[in-house]
């Protein structure tokens, strides 16, 4: 019995050191937790006021740049009305106006570099209204978070002055573009009081050209005149020399007789005589019509009085050309039966109404 109390007392001393270990374990465990406890509370108390202060800074922003989206808004209507304005103005101008390009080059690079500076002040503020549009979508998306932090807007009075310094440098470069609309204004007078001169000075350049062409064309027409006084087959009607047909081709053919060749060589002759004369730089045609009766013709060659009155027309201009008149000087031109000089299917007025017209003209 002795023995076994000897045991089971040692056993009980060697059992409660090991007890008292695991308490010591399990102490510092709970130690160790309270502590990484206590370190998260304290960080998530940082994280949460750095939160606030965000949060802060976020709403004065929002609230300035509501101001801005809404002053940039009404500085781009404005902005876009005067360039709309000044658009339609210069198309006016450019319309009115398109016969004088090549003399007013230097007028529409002007134009051009006004346009530019517009288009520059209006894609500057279409890139505004861009951002203010983003960090619109922004708030939207933000509006539940800032409802409950509104009230701690006190902090965004530190913020106005810096917006009211932002208001005076957009006012500022309002009033430089301004500036640069009333200048592309006063050079669209400008342009426009040149453009009135140049138009008044092409006026009496055309005109002086029209009297100077007429002045050769009377003495073209003096000189025929007195070359074909005694023929028959050829009169003067107003501005325009007449062949009768007949003289020149036989029926319902379009190749030049021999008789009619001689006719022309004097007519060509005079022309050139006279054509000599004329500076090169009054652009004069002759312009060649061919004419038929109204009898119908229908042929594999000609299937109409269209194709046989323009054949006669292009045959008297090849055969100018071959005596010497410049192709670009020539203009062939086929009616046909529909411009009669004597309205009837008599004999007589199909012998008028057959014939070959040339007049001499300006292009």
């Amino acid at each position: 019995m002795a023995a076994r109390r000897h045991s089971r007392g040692q056993r009980s001393e060697h059992i409660w050191p090991g007890f008292v270990d695991a308490l010591s374990s399990l102490l510092l465990v709970i130690i160790f937790l309270l502590s990484v406890f206590v370190l998260a509370q304290f960080f998530l108390g940082q994280a949460l006021s750095g939160r606030d202060a965000a949060l802060e800074r976020l709403n004065a922003q929002v609230m300035e740049l509501g101001d801005l989206l809404r002053l940039e808004q009404a500085a781009n209507t404005e902005l876009r009305s005067e360039a709309a304005n000044l658009s339609a103005s210069l198309s006016r101008a450019n319309l009115d106006n398109d016969e004088l390009n090549t003399q007013l080059s230097s007028l529409e690079n002007q134009l051009a570099e006004s346009r530019s500076r517009l288009n520059d002040a209006l894609e500057a503020g279409a890139t505004t209204q861009a951002s203010l549009e983003a960090m619109t979508q922004q708030l939207a998306s933000s509006t539940d978070e800032l409802d409950e932090e509104r009230l701690r807007a006190a902090s965004a009075l530190r913020d106005v002055d810096q917006l009211n310094q932002n208001l005076r440098a957009m006012r500022e470069q309002l009033a430089r573009l301004e500036a640069v609309l009333q200048m592309s204004e006063a050079r669209d007078l400008e342009q426009q009081a040149v453009i009135v001169d140049l138009g008044r000075r092409l006026n009496v350049a055309l005109a002086g050209k029209v009297e100077e062409l007429a002045q050769y064309r009377s003495e073209f027409f003096g000189r025929m005149r007195a070359l074909i006084a005694a023929r028959p087959d050829i009169r003067i009607e107003g501005d325009r020399f007449v062949f009768q047909a007949e003289f020149l081709f036989a029926s319902g053919n379009a190749d030049l007789g021999y008789e009619g060749q001689e006719d022309l060589a004097v007519f060509a002759h005079s022309l050139l005589t006279i054509a000599a004369g004329i500076p090169p730089e009054m652009d004069w045609v002759l312009r060649v019509d061919g004419h038929t009766d109204s009898v119908p013709i229908s042929t594999a060659k000609y299937p109409s009085n269209w194709e046989l009155s323009t054949a006669r027309a292009v045959s008297v201009v090849k055969f100018l050309t071959q005596m010497g008149v410049p192709p670009h000087r020539l203009v062939a031109a086929g009616f046909g039966e529909h411009q009669p000089i004597i309205v009837g299917n008599s004999p007589d007025a199909h012998n008028a109404n057959r014939r070959i017209e040339m007049r001499l003209t300006q292009r």
